[in-house]
């Protein structure tokens, strides 16, 4: 069975990188950790923990998202709702929520989900940004719940995987066929 580490990063985009870093670096904190560029087009790094990081490409013709609430539905092409990011703790997510508020950037009131307690923001982007931590004694790792009234037939099966539902690979490429071919990122590792 494949065993995931985490989210190595997640990739956005703006048309305005320095109102992008003032915001993600200087407001909420995150380090600028790596960035490449050329003929106009930036990919910059922000780190969030130790190996997790959100990415901007910055390009000029791309217009932020229309501002919408998270959780509501949309009509339309869509990518994603929002991005939830876990905090340490309580005193944490107070400590942002005023810190967006006295940025003067709009910030929910702190709202208790049961498993955990949050605040909702948008960056410059309009990209819905939630901040939270987790409630003691609920994990939904340990325990999954279903409160699904009208659950489908799929869901129904259960929280595990069930891996007889894709074809299985009947041949793995052999040590000597692999191939690992060099990403426009490498230049970032390279000295």
């Amino acid at each position: 069975m494949i065993q995931y580490a985490g989210i190595n990063h997640i990739a956005l985009a703006t048309n305005d990188m320095d109102k992008t870093i003032r915001f993600w670096r200087d407001l909420l904190g995150m380090r600028l950790v790596a960035g490449l560029g050329e003929s106009g087009i930036r990919q910059y790094f922000f780190g969030i923990s130790e190996n997790i990081m959100m990415s901007f490409f910055e390009w000029p013709d791309v217009e932020p998202v229309q501002d919408k609430d998270a959780g509501r539905p949309v009509k339309g092409p869509f990518a994603f709702d929002h991005i939830c990011f876990e905090l340490p703790g309580e005193e944490e997510l107070w400590e942002l929520k005023d810190r967006l508020e006295a940025a003067d950037v709009w910030v929910s009131e702190v709202m208790d989900n049961g498993f955990i307690h949050s605040i909702f923001s948008t960056d410059p982007n309009n990209i819905q940004l939630e901040f939270c931590y987790r409630v003691k004694g609920v994990n939904f790792s340990e325990n999954p719940k279903m409160k699904d009234t009208a659950p489908s037939p799929v869901t129904m099966e259960g929280p595990d995987p069930l891996f007889n539902k894709w074809p299985s690979v009947s041949e793995p490429t052999a040590l000597m066929q692999r191939k690992i071919y060099p990403g426009v990122l490498k230049k970032l590792a390279d000295e």
